[in-house]
């Protein structure tokens, strides 16, 4: 009686390799809930293409993470280096990485005073250096990034593995901003030529590996990797119980009242998996905001749709989700579901807490 996601072990496998194989010097991303696998499994996922390469292919040999607390679960299943992409700070979870994966630790140092004091703890620590993109969350300006080389230089650091590009997503190329941050790193004097970028689409990648031959431009892949085959992927939800309803009938926590007889339908999924949590959207269109204003007014009679399926129908949510199921509100004249049956449910991965990963 779970949500569970099913996976079509060979259709998603094969699609994992044909993405690797497009994408030469990929660095793979595991992180939060790992796309809904978990990061354990995407780790173990990841060996296993470094495994499995073309033998001319450039090698799998970097995982990137999202934070220091991720990365015991990653360094156990993958056997080369790991990335933490959120930026070193000298206090937190920073301190607490595994003294025994120190060596295959790199960091990501946005910030000078960051740099400097990194390695006064760890003169041998690895890392790259962020710039600072449009998307102006973490990195360096061209003068912080000079400064930054010139530490590195005077120092005499070897940790020095590239430099980092976290780029925005949005419409449109990105192939002007990486050239001018390109230019930003050959501008500073750094010896280093490799850039760690995301958010590149295939064609981008080409045109600046064409016009950069003196780089090496490795691009960082979460989603379209792990996600990119939606078809591979079924999430499913069991039916725990199906109660008749008479119109006027109250009925979950807040006792709503039914406005028309139908049939209570309580199936697996709920809050705890992030069913019914809803992240803002960066969609401003007027489609997008009508659509809001109407779900509010659905809201506030008790009538939102959920993303269970019966049937092929989108059914609506009898009042919000719970803990660990849903209630939802299937009209007379719908076929009404078994208990144990499996119904179809849209999620977004990168949200949801499966109970069951199941890989055919």
């Amino acid at each position: 009686m779970t949500l569970t996601l099913t996976v079509d072990g060979e259709r998603w496998r094969r699609h994992l390799l044909e993405v690797v194989g497009r994408n030469p010097g990929i660095v793979p991303v595991a992180k939060g809930n790992g796309y809904g696998f978990g990061v354990g499994r995407l780790a173990r996922r990841t060996q296993w293409l470094s495994e499995h390469l073309e033998p001319s292919a450039p090698p799998v040999d970097l995982l990137a993470v999202g934070t220091y607390s991720e990365v015991a679960d990653v360094a156990t299943r993958f056997h080369g280096d790991v990335l933490v992409l959120t930026p070193w700070r000298p206090r937190g979870a920073a301190e607490d990485a595994p003294s025994t994966v120190a060596a295959r630790l790199v960091h990501t140092v946005s910030r000078l005073d960051d740099l400097v004091e990194l390695t006064d703890r760890d003169p041998g620590a690895r890392f790259v250096l962020e710039q600072l993109t449009s998307m102006r969350r973490h990195g360096m300006t061209r003068r912080e990034l000079e400064e930054a080389v010139g530490v590195v230089a005077q120092r005499r650091l070897r940790g020095l593995v590239g430099v980092a590009q976290h780029l925005p997503l949005r419409a449109g190329s990105h192939v002007g901003e990486v050239t001018r941050l390109l230019n930003d790193v050959v501008a500073t004097g750094a010896t280093t030529r490799t850039v760690l970028v995301s958010h590149l689409t295939p064609d981008e990648l080409a045109r600046l590996r064409a016009s950069h031959p003196d780089f090496t431009i490795r691009p960082r892949i979460g989603t379209d990797l792990w996600l990119g085959d939606r078809g591979a992927l079924r999430v499913t939800a069991t039916v725990l119980d199906v109660h008749a309803l008479e119109r006027g009938e109250t009925f979950g926590y807040r006792g709503r009242s039914a406005p028309k007889g139908g049939h209570l339908v309580v199936v697996s999924g709920g809050t705890a998996h992030g069913i019914g949590l809803e992240a803002p959207t960066g969609d401003q269109s007027l489609r997008s905001r009508a659509a809001t204003i109407a779900r509010g007014g659905l809201d506030a009679v008790g009538f939102v749709r959920s993303p269970f399926s019966l049937d092929g129908k989108q059914r609506l949510f009898a009042e919000p989700p719970h803990m660990q199921a849903s209630m939802l509100f299937l009209p007379q004249g719908a076929r009404v579901p078994q208990v144990g049956e499996d119904v179809e449910v849209r999620v977004r991965f990168t949200a949801t807490h499966f109970d069951r990963v199941d890989v055919k």
